[in-house]
């Protein structure tokens, strides 16, 4: 038996069977790293296509953020579900068992090496996080949406106060003169919707600086430390889901279990959930493609258009005052994406010529060295 195996036409059956099991191994491993490649082409391409990619994380996070704002104020509102911090708790359980699902079927991006980023960094921002969404949703609850967007134009000054003590990051005359007149044209344009509740009031006033906060540390960890969105969320969402934990009992009122949760309440709040897994996602890219300020800009767009469509299609009447303020807002905005997009224009112009002047180079050197080569063995024989 022993000498049958040895034979010569023997092993190389053998052999033949070996390689066709290790050649259906490889085509799996194939196929899987394709499937991941295309999931990751989306966030891959960031380096590649650095216009494009901003424009789509930013419209994307737009169409999500006026879907999430009508969504949450049917939960807290219609449907009567009083319990913002639960609500928060809901949305990020949900985005953690679909970033799971991702996990388990190998399609969740990886992380960057553990080493990369100190797990301080990554504790500090699941906090954070925790505070900016919770308290903004109880500040939603508690104020009109004019004083909610008054406090989010306090989130620009204290972004670029923050970024200047912390990364000597300036910004620009001009572009500080596009924020001014921003913040200007919101704060007139939301000046005749500013009820509010003194406690309500004052949790807006300490959302700022998380939100703030929470915001700069998504763009830089993405930008700076090769994080992807999905990545960073997967690692700071249970820190954030246990902070939420321990922030209910002292600012969400009680009878949760006894409400009503009837199919139709139940579908409105798992709706809910999942258009704040696609909001905490888009904002991801949005932070990762572009800057902190930015985004707040584009949240302030949302405002302004969202008082603009209401004038236009549905025939509301915010005031005279209302809608200027708007228009100078949007004049402002306008001007802040022209001063951003500029740069990058020129950049990317400056690499295709680059690229079009080193391309016939680097084929004449190639050229060059194989006649080199061909002549050198020439000589040898």
């Amino acid at each position: 038996m022993f000498n049958f195996l040895v034979r010569k036409d023997v092993r190389k059956i053998l052999k033949r069977k070996d390689s066709d099991a290790g050649d259906r191994g490889r085509a799996l491993e194939e196929l899987r790293a394709s499937w991941f490649s295309k999931w990751h082409s989306f966030e891959s391409s960031k380096r590649q296509q650095p216009l494009l990619r901003p424009t789509i994380a930013l419209t994307f996070n737009f169409l999500v953020s006026v879907s999430i704002i009508l969504m949450n104020k049917l939960v807290l509102g219609k449907v009567g579900f009083n319990y913002p911090i639960l609500l928060t708790l809901i949305h990020y359980v949900c985005s953690w068992l679909l970033m799971a699902i991702l996990k388990a079927l190998s399609i969740l991006p990886a992380s960057p090496p553990s080493k990369s980023t100190k797990y301080s960094t990554l504790f500090a921002l699941g906090i954070v996080m925790s505070l900016s969404t919770g308290l903004a949703n109880v500040s939603l609850k508690y104020n009109s949406v004019g004083f909610y967007q008054m406090a989010k134009i306090a989130v620009t000054p204290t972004i670029v106060l923050a970024e200047l003590i912390l990364f000597q990051k300036r910004v620009s005359f001009l572009k500080g003169l596009a924020l001014a007149v921003i913040s200007i044209g919101v704060a007139v344009a939301t000046v005749t919707d500013l009820q509010f509740h003194f406690f309500g009031a004052c949790i807006a006033v300490a959302w700022i600086i998380p939100s703030a906060v929470n915001k700069i540390m998504w763009s830089n960890l993405q930008q700076q430390e090769n994080w992807t969105a999905l990545g960073l969320m997967w690692k700071t969402t249970p820190i954030t889901l246990f902070f939420l934990v321990t922030m209910m009992p002292w600012l969400d009122p009680p009878g949760v279990i006894h409400y009503d949760w009837s199919l139709y309440n139940s579908t409105i709040i798992a709706i809910s959930a999942i258009l704040g897994f696609l909001l905490q996602w888009s904002g991801a890219l949005a932070l990762g493609a572009t800057s902190a300020v930015t985004h707040v800009v584009l949240g302030q767009f949302k405002t302004c258009a969202i008082l603009l469509g209401g004038f236009l299609l549905f025939s509301s009447n915010p005031g005279s005052t209302s809608i200027c303020g708007a228009v100078m807002a949007l004049v402002g905005m306008s001007f802040y994406s022209y001063l951003n997009l500029h740069p990058q224009q020129q950049l990317t112009k400056a690499s295709l010529r680059q690229s079009q002047y080193s391309l016939p180079k680097s084929k004449l050197g190639r050229e060059k060295v194989n006649g080199l080569e061909g002549n050198s063995g020439e000589e040898c024989v």
